[in-house]
């Protein structure tokens, strides 16, 4: 039976529901975030803004954090700073396959780690191959890292990369298989080689949802192509400690 009140996708339906549902997008691609800045990217007043982020906390959709300590000026109250919670996340689509999950511990149970580092391993080149081409023509690091989070968002991965410091930085505000890779980081692993691989050049992983961090961040240095690299390399989101509490900066 269809519920009443609601659209296709599950939102409420009407004015109030259509906006909820952009201030929780924007959360997700954006976060963590002050609402400030969401009623300015919105258009929106601030007051309108954080009724609808306060139903989003009350629901367990969002959550907040205080802003680091070099982004407050002058005195009061410290900003806060909001994302969406993995309830949240669920509202676009991030839903997770028990059986995904038995089948792998069936895999490893059979076959041991490298088999499910294979299956790892099959799963990103399929990724590879279908967007390699387009990502590897691009003249430098800015605009590879760009490329390849606009292939990530035409996957469901909702990506972005910006330039920070001497390097860019590409993050992932949504994970489609958190859950499997919170117990199966070989997804990771073979996720961060397959960066490498198609940036040509060392990446570092900073921060992964399926370790609980907001968002999957990876740093790319701005370096000169160096040769691919290779799934059993040292591109792995374990050899990275530099992580911060906000998805993470290098230091």
């Amino acid at each position: 039976m269809k519920n009443v009140g609601t659209d296709s996708t599950g939102v409420p339906a009407g004015h109030d529901g259509r906006t909820r549902h952009a201030v929780a997008r924007l959360l997700l691609e954006q976060g963590p975030v002050t609402a400030a800045s969401v009623a300015d990217r919105l258009g929106l007043s601030p007051t309108a803004v954080r009724r609808h982020i306060d139903a989003l906390v009350a629901d367990g959709e969002a959550t907040s954090r205080e802003a680091p300590r070099r982004t407050q000026r002058g005195r009061g109250r410290p900003a806060k700073l909001f994302l969406l919670t993995e309830q949240g996340r669920s509202r676009f689509g991030h839903a997770y396959d028990d059986l995904a999950v038995a089948a792998l511990r069936f895999l490893a149970e059979q076959g041991g780690e490298e088999a499910v580092r294979a299956f790892a391993q099959r799963r990103v080149t399929a990724f590879v191959d279908q967007h390699r081409e387009a990502i590897v023509a691009q003249p430098d690091a800015a605009d590879r890292a760009k490329a390849l989070a606009a292939a990530l968002t035409r996957e469901g991965y909702a990506a972005s990369a910006r330039h920070v410091g001497a390097g860019e930085q590409l993050c992932q505000h949504l994970c489609p298989v958190a859950h499997v890779a919170a117990e199966f980081p070989q997804l990771c692993e073979t996720e961060t080689a397959a960066f490498a691989d198609l940036l040509g050049t060392h990446v570092q992983r900073l921060a992964t949802i399926a370790r609980g961090d907001a968002v999957c961040t990876t740093h790319i240095p701005n370096t000169p192509r160096t040769a691919p690299a290779h799934a059993d390399g040292p591109n792995r989101v374990g050899d990275a400690d530099a992580r911060t509490s906000d998805g993470g900066e290098p230091a």
